[in-house]
Protein backbone atom coordinates (compact mmCIF):
# COMPACT_ATOMS: atom_id res chain seq x y z
CA UNK A 1 0.00 0.00 0.00
CA UNK A 2 3.20 2.64 0.79
CA UNK A 3 4.60 1.93 -2.49
CA UNK A 4 1.09 2.40 -4.17
CA UNK A 5 0.77 5.77 -2.54
CA UNK A 6 4.51 6.90 -3.17
CA UNK A 7 3.38 5.62 -7.12
CA UNK A 8 0.46 8.31 -6.42
CA UNK A 9 2.63 10.97 -5.12
CA UNK A 10 5.07 11.05 -8.17
CA UNK A 11 2.47 11.22 -10.43
CA UNK A 12 0.53 13.88 -8.94
CA UNK A 13 4.23 15.36 -8.75
CA UNK A 14 5.20 15.18 -12.30
CA UNK A 15 1.48 16.05 -13.03
CA UNK A 16 2.07 19.29 -11.62
CA UNK A 17 5.73 19.87 -13.16
CA UNK A 18 4.12 19.34 -16.66
CA UNK A 19 1.17 21.43 -16.24
CA UNK A 20 3.47 24.43 -15.06
CA UNK A 21 5.86 23.47 -17.74
CA UNK A 22 3.14 23.83 -20.11
CA UNK A 23 2.09 26.92 -18.33
CA UNK A 24 5.31 28.47 -19.22
CA UNK A 25 5.70 27.62 -22.85
CA UNK A 26 1.98 28.95 -23.69
CA UNK A 27 3.54 32.21 -21.84
CA UNK A 28 6.81 32.49 -24.10
CA UNK A 29 4.06 31.45 -27.46
CA UNK A 30 2.69 34.42 -26.95
CA UNK A 31 5.63 36.74 -25.82
CA UNK A 32 7.65 35.51 -29.05
CA UNK A 33 4.42 36.33 -30.90
CA UNK A 34 4.00 39.92 -29.83
CA UNK A 35 7.67 40.62 -30.55
CA UNK A 36 6.31 41.53 -33.92
CA UNK A 37 2.50 40.97 -33.51
CA UNK A 38 0.41 43.81 -31.27
CA UNK A 39 -1.26 42.33 -28.53
CA UNK A 40 -5.04 43.71 -28.94
CA UNK A 41 -5.86 43.28 -24.67
CA UNK A 42 -3.53 42.65 -21.11
CA UNK A 43 -4.66 40.82 -18.48
CA UNK A 44 -4.92 43.70 -16.23
CA UNK A 45 -7.85 45.05 -19.12
CA UNK A 46 -9.69 42.18 -18.90
CA UNK A 47 -9.69 42.18 -14.80
CA UNK A 48 -10.95 46.17 -15.02
CA UNK A 49 -13.28 45.61 -18.00
CA UNK A 50 -14.78 42.65 -15.76
CA UNK A 51 -14.80 44.84 -12.82
CA UNK A 52 -16.45 47.94 -15.06
CA UNK A 53 -18.89 45.71 -16.92
CA UNK A 54 -20.21 44.41 -12.98
CA UNK A 55 -21.56 47.44 -12.53
CA UNK A 56 -22.20 48.50 -16.05
CA UNK A 57 -23.11 45.90 -18.65
CA UNK A 58 -22.15 48.50 -21.68
CA UNK A 59 -18.78 49.57 -19.78
CA UNK A 60 -16.07 49.62 -22.24
CA UNK A 61 -12.23 50.41 -22.26
CA UNK A 62 -10.90 53.76 -23.94
CA UNK A 63 -7.71 52.07 -25.64
CA UNK A 64 -6.27 52.48 -29.29
CA UNK A 65 -2.90 51.06 -30.13
CA UNK A 66 -0.29 53.46 -31.72
CA UNK A 67 2.97 52.31 -32.80
CA UNK A 68 6.00 53.81 -31.46
CA UNK A 69 6.86 56.68 -33.65
CA UNK A 70 3.31 58.31 -32.86
CA UNK A 71 4.50 58.49 -29.65
CA UNK A 72 5.67 61.89 -28.06
CA UNK A 73 9.43 61.49 -27.44
CA UNK A 74 8.24 63.80 -24.10
CA UNK A 75 6.20 61.02 -22.94
CA UNK A 76 8.36 58.62 -23.57
CA UNK A 77 11.38 60.62 -21.58
CA UNK A 78 9.01 61.50 -18.69
CA UNK A 79 8.15 57.63 -18.10
CA UNK A 80 11.83 56.35 -18.30
CA UNK A 81 12.41 59.30 -16.02
CA UNK A 82 9.42 58.58 -13.66
CA UNK A 83 9.85 54.72 -13.95
CA UNK A 84 12.76 53.25 -14.53
CA UNK A 85 16.24 55.82 -15.39
CA UNK A 86 18.04 52.40 -16.06
CA UNK A 87 15.60 51.01 -18.24
CA UNK A 88 18.35 51.37 -21.36
CA UNK A 89 21.13 49.56 -19.20
CA UNK A 90 19.41 46.68 -17.00
CA UNK A 91 18.85 43.61 -17.77
CA UNK A 92 15.41 43.38 -16.44
CA UNK A 93 16.00 44.06 -12.86
CA UNK A 94 17.17 47.32 -11.02
CA UNK A 95 18.90 45.23 -8.33
CA UNK A 96 19.86 48.61 -6.67
CA UNK A 97 16.21 49.71 -6.84
CA UNK A 98 14.86 46.72 -5.00
CA UNK A 99 17.58 46.84 -2.49
CA UNK A 100 16.45 50.57 -1.71
CA UNK A 101 12.89 49.94 -2.06
CA UNK A 102 13.01 47.13 0.46
CA UNK A 103 14.74 49.38 2.71
CA UNK A 104 12.43 52.10 2.89
CA UNK A 105 9.56 49.32 3.11
CA UNK A 106 11.72 48.03 6.35
CA UNK A 107 11.72 51.68 7.42
CA UNK A 108 8.05 52.57 7.28
CA UNK A 109 6.90 48.64 8.62
CA UNK A 110 4.48 48.84 5.29
CA UNK A 111 4.89 48.90 1.31
CA UNK A 112 5.30 52.57 0.25
CA UNK A 113 7.67 51.99 -2.67
CA UNK A 114 8.44 49.57 -5.33
CA UNK A 115 11.12 48.61 -7.26
CA UNK A 116 10.01 46.79 -10.41
CA UNK A 117 11.05 48.05 -13.87
CA UNK A 118 9.00 48.90 -17.12
CA UNK A 119 9.96 45.08 -18.01
CA UNK A 120 8.65 44.16 -14.66
CA UNK A 121 5.44 46.40 -14.36
CA UNK A 122 5.15 44.83 -18.71
CA UNK A 123 5.20 41.42 -17.71
CA UNK A 124 2.54 41.79 -14.80
CA UNK A 125 0.14 44.04 -17.45
CA UNK A 126 0.17 41.51 -19.77
CA UNK A 127 -0.09 37.85 -18.07
CA UNK A 128 -1.05 38.77 -13.94
CA UNK A 129 -3.78 40.07 -11.87
CA UNK A 130 -3.20 43.24 -9.52
CA UNK A 131 -3.18 40.77 -6.32
CA UNK A 132 -0.44 40.39 -3.99
CA UNK A 133 1.74 36.74 -3.84
CA UNK A 134 4.41 35.34 -3.83
CA UNK A 135 3.88 33.06 -6.54
CA UNK A 136 3.17 36.15 -9.00
CA UNK A 137 6.30 37.69 -8.09
CA UNK A 138 8.26 35.13 -8.90
CA UNK A 139 5.75 34.27 -12.20
CA UNK A 140 6.47 37.91 -12.43
CA UNK A 141 10.11 37.56 -12.92
CA UNK A 142 10.24 34.66 -15.39
CA UNK A 143 8.19 36.31 -17.87
CA UNK A 144 10.34 39.45 -17.10
CA UNK A 145 13.56 37.78 -18.75
CA UNK A 146 11.30 35.65 -21.25
CA UNK A 147 10.78 39.93 -22.47
CA UNK A 148 14.20 40.66 -22.06
CA UNK A 149 15.48 37.99 -23.77
CA UNK A 150 13.16 37.76 -26.99
CA UNK A 151 12.48 41.57 -27.00
CA UNK A 152 14.40 44.50 -27.67
CA UNK A 153 13.93 47.23 -25.42
CA UNK A 154 12.13 49.48 -27.80
CA UNK A 155 9.52 47.05 -28.76
CA UNK A 156 9.08 46.60 -25.10
CA UNK A 157 8.69 49.74 -24.13
CA UNK A 158 6.30 50.08 -27.19
CA UNK A 159 3.58 47.51 -25.80
CA UNK A 160 4.21 48.83 -22.31
CA UNK A 161 3.59 52.82 -23.59
CA UNK A 162 0.22 51.13 -24.80
CA UNK A 163 -1.30 49.18 -22.46
CA UNK A 164 -0.02 50.57 -19.18
CA UNK A 165 -3.67 51.70 -17.31
CA UNK A 166 -3.81 55.97 -17.08
CA UNK A 167 -7.09 56.72 -15.66
CA UNK A 168 -10.49 54.26 -15.46
CA UNK A 169 -11.30 52.12 -17.73
CA UNK A 170 -8.01 54.59 -19.85
CA UNK A 171 -5.50 52.15 -21.50
CA UNK A 172 -2.07 53.16 -23.67
CA UNK A 173 -0.91 56.60 -24.26
CA UNK A 174 -2.92 57.53 -26.74
CA UNK A 175 -6.78 56.90 -24.78
CA UNK A 176 -4.76 59.09 -22.24
CA UNK A 177 -3.55 61.81 -24.57
CA UNK A 178 -6.89 61.95 -25.45
CA UNK A 179 -8.68 61.68 -22.37
CA UNK A 180 -7.10 64.25 -20.48
CA UNK A 181 -5.84 66.56 -23.32
CA UNK A 182 -7.92 66.59 -26.03
CA UNK A 183 -5.14 65.49 -28.04
CA UNK A 184 -3.00 62.45 -30.06
CA UNK A 185 -0.07 60.88 -27.78
CA UNK A 186 2.28 62.45 -30.46
CA UNK A 187 1.38 66.03 -29.71
CA UNK A 188 2.28 65.58 -26.19
CA UNK A 189 4.23 69.13 -24.59
CA UNK A 190 7.12 68.09 -22.11
CA UNK A 191 5.01 69.18 -19.08
CA UNK A 192 1.65 67.10 -20.05
CA UNK A 193 3.76 64.40 -20.19
CA UNK A 194 5.36 64.74 -17.06
CA UNK A 195 2.43 64.99 -15.50
CA UNK A 196 1.11 61.63 -17.35
CA UNK A 197 3.92 60.12 -16.01
CA UNK A 198 3.11 61.17 -12.59
CA UNK A 199 -0.74 59.81 -12.62
CA UNK A 200 1.13 55.79 -13.29
CA UNK A 201 1.46 54.76 -9.82
CA UNK A 202 -1.87 55.22 -9.15
CA UNK A 203 -4.14 56.47 -12.24
CA UNK A 204 -7.76 55.95 -11.37
CA UNK A 205 -7.16 57.84 -8.31
CA UNK A 206 -5.35 60.89 -10.13
CA UNK A 207 -8.00 60.49 -13.00
CA UNK A 208 -10.71 61.83 -10.66
CA UNK A 209 -8.18 64.25 -8.02
CA UNK A 210 -6.49 65.86 -11.22
CA UNK A 211 -5.35 68.23 -9.07
CA UNK A 212 -4.41 66.10 -6.18
CA UNK A 213 -1.03 67.72 -4.22
CA UNK A 214 0.61 64.23 -5.31
CA UNK A 215 0.89 65.49 -8.90
CA UNK A 216 1.05 69.46 -8.49
CA UNK A 217 4.54 67.98 -6.05
CA UNK A 218 5.97 65.44 -8.73
CA UNK A 219 5.65 66.95 -12.17
CA UNK A 220 8.14 69.49 -11.68
CA UNK A 221 10.35 66.67 -10.78
CA UNK A 222 9.69 64.45 -13.36
CA UNK A 223 10.14 67.39 -16.07
CA UNK A 224 13.22 68.46 -14.41
CA UNK A 225 14.63 64.31 -15.13
CA UNK A 226 13.31 64.30 -18.69
CA UNK A 227 16.50 65.70 -20.12
CA UNK A 228 18.78 63.50 -18.31
CA UNK A 229 17.47 60.09 -19.53
CA UNK A 230 17.49 58.20 -23.06
CA UNK A 231 14.59 56.60 -24.14
CA UNK A 232 15.16 53.51 -26.88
Amino acid sequence: MLKSLWRWLWRGAALCVAMVLLYQLWLFAHIWWWADHNPSTSAFMEQRLAILQDKNPDAELHHQWVPYNRISNNLKRALVAAEDSKFLDHDGFDWEGIQKAYEKNMKKGRIVAGGSTISQQLAKNLFLSSKRAFWRKAEEAVITVMLEQTMSKRRIFEIYLNVIEWGNGVFGAEAAARHYYGTAAANLSAEQAARLASMVPNPRYYDSHRNARGLERKTPIILARMSQVQAP
